[in-house]
């Protein structure tokens, strides 16, 4: 079964070379027992699946290794040392059926690229990085339901250490401070609002590093939606959790959510609750009446998407100071 050589590393700025952004490489691809068609192309070894284009590519649902062949890919399904563990990387989080596991690239070098060779399938603009020693993965897994067929959908998972349905990549040393430098929910479990579980673990885990940032930019426009869901909620949450009249500013809100203000500015133009009229020093004036409609009639929800004192962590303090108060008006 084919791998990417763990002595394989890109150019100098670890990018793999350009390739058309529109000219798929592979056709259809077999995830498991999953079949899907793929939107992009990813930066497979041609010597490895076939030449320049392959009509399929076989993917091992446990450790993302490859091969066009399909007999090479039935024999590697049977004795996959990954087939019967669990996900690699430390256990940080679990709560409600979900699972999140932390993977170092620089200790599961082959698994890392597998992984992203897999994901540019599925991703436009983020470049595969084949150099993953400086990047952390964060996979998110859907435990084993006692009686549900909502797991995998016709995979075929490990007996008890559910399915990887996601996931999300950031740089260990980031000099513009993003707390994610790539996300997938891959296409079977997608519509499920999945993503919105790694953005949040995003933020929590960013905050318990001091990393104070979002996501690297720019967004395409799948992710764009997706965070300004999150950051949506977040502000709602934020302003409607306290009562009292006292004025919220949007550095109240960046500070106690860990987003950044700008992130906070699109989210309340995104739910269309602003005022046309400012303060006298010129901020955006959003009534709280107009948030409490806007989340009944997003039927959003005022509980965290994840829990912080869920997650595996050291025993430094995951929680941030909160505002004293929420007011009829924020800026």
């Amino acid at each position: 079964m084919a791998g990417i050589p763990l002595t394989v590393t890109a150019s100098p700025q670890h990018r793999a070379p350009a390739r058309s952004s529109t000219q798929r490489n592979v056709e259809n691809v077999v995830l498991g027992k999953l079949h899907f068609v793929p939107e992009y192309p990813s930066f497979y070894p041609d010597e490895l699946i076939g030449g320049r284009k392959t009509a399929w590519l076989y993917v091992c649902q446990w450790c993302y290794s490859y091969s066009h062949e399909l007999l090479k890919y039935a024999a590697h399904c049977k004795v996959c040392p990954c087939k019967d563990e669990p996900p690699p990387g430390e256990l940080i989080y679990e709560k409600n059926g979900y699972a999140i596991h932390q993977v170092d690239g620089e200790e599961n070098k082959l698994f890392a690229q597998n992984l992203s060779l897999f994901a540019k399938l599925f991703l436009d603009t983020k470049s595969v990085f084949f150099d993953v020693s400086s990047f952390l993965y964060y996979l998110l897994i859907l435990q084993p339901p006692k009686s549900s067929s909502l797991l995998t959908n016709g995979a075929t998972p490990g007996p008890s250490h559910g399915q990887v349905v996601g996931f999300f990549s950031k740089e260990k040393m980031s000099w513009d401070n993003n707390n994610l430098a790539c996300i997938l929910t891959f296409p079977p479990w997608q519509r499920r609002n999945l993503s919105q579980i790694l953005i949040a673990a995003s933020y929590v885990l960013g905050r318990h590093e001091g990393r104070f940032g979002g996501p690297e930019k720019p967004l395409s426009a799948p992710g764009r939606k997706a965070y300004l869901s999150y950051w949506c909620g977040e502000v709602a949450r934020e302003v409607l959790r306290a009562p009292g009249k006292k004025t919220v500013s949007v550095r109240d809100i960046s500070e106690s959510c860990w987003i950044l203000g700008e992130d906070v500015v699109a989210a309340l133009r995104e739910m269309g609750i602003t005022e046309s009229r400012k303060t006298a020093g010129g901020n955006l004036v959003a009534n709280k009446s107009r948030i409490k409609a806007w989340v009944e009639k997003h039927g959003s929800s005022l509980t965290p998407i994840v829990d912080a004192e869920a997650f595996l962590l050291d025993e430094v303090s995951l929680e941030g100071s909160a505002v004293d108060g929420a007011s009829e008006e924020s800026e």
